[in-house]
């Protein structure tokens, strides 16, 4: 598959969370060999929980299914840039590259914000943005635009 093709599997997890009420985030974790190990959502609201982001959602899937926390070698995709949670468990989890769609001006910390990923931490993954950027920005737009 290629990244655009990654991508638009973490658009429907994105997509996903509309019926929910939740912001549409998605995203998904590949394996070093091409296989998607991981699925995740935006799912504070359906769940009521803080930390029900779509990456630590798919991060814990991801470790699932390989039996560690140590995601060596993985692919994060993901719709909108990581917070500082995401970006943390990003971190913890190795995950070797992020690629995400559009930016996030309010707590975006691929460089928005700030980037962690530049920090002085022990693991520093490489950070790709833009990718599918109007289509992952447009699901936000028109989310946000029926709540007004």
């Amino acid at each position: 598959m290629t990244h655009e093709e990654y991508m638009e599997e973490a658009l429907k997890e994105a997509r996903a969370c509309i019926p929910q009420g939740d912001v549409p985030v998605g995203c998904v974790i590949v394996s070093p060999e091409g296989d998607i190990i991981g699925r995740g959502r935006n799912r504070r609201e359906a769940d009521g929980r803080a930390t029900a982001h779509a990456e630590v959602e798919a991060i814990n899937m991801a470790c699932a299914a390989v039996g560690s926390w140590r995601l060596t070698g993985c692919t994060l995709y993901v719709t909108l840039e990581p917070c500082p949670m995401c970006a943390g468990a990003i971190i913890n989890a190795r995950i070797a590259c992020v690629r995400y769609g559009a930016k996030e001006d309010k707590s975006g910390c691929c460089g928005s914000v700030l980037n962690l990923f530049e920090e002085r931490f022990n693991h520093h993954p490489r950070i790709y943005g833009g990718l599918l950027e109007r289509e992952c920005r447009g699901i936000l737009e028109e989310f946000f635009s029926t709540l007004r």
